[in-house]
């Protein structure tokens, strides 16, 4: 999840949506991936979301290390971030 800066231009947000759309033909590991703008239906929210699934963690580990994962971030989604907060979770059966 992420909290835009104040100074976040609509551009920029819609910079890190493009490239995010990019991402699951580039990284083969993405089961299934999704992203967005709050929906404003509660006060406090955070700004945006990217939820993403893989088969494992070496899969995971795949996507979050991916040179078209980590210039995203750098290029276009560290530049306007305030705040990130993550959470990678293993389903047991």
């Amino acid at each position: 999840m992420f909290r835009w800066t104040a100074e976040a231009s609509a551009e920029s947000k819609t910079e890190v949506a493009s490239g995010l759309a990019e991402l699951p033909a580039a990284i083969d590991t993405i089961r299934a991936y999704r992203f967005g703008p709050d929906a404003g239906l509660a006060e406090g929210n955070w700004d945006f979301v990217v939820v993403a699934d893989f088969t494992d963690v070496d899969g995971y580990v795949v996507y979050r290390d991916h040179e078209a994962h980590q210039a995203l971030i750098a290029q276009a989604i560290r530049p306007i971030v305030a705040e990130r907060a993550a959470v990678q979770y293993v389903l047991s059966d």
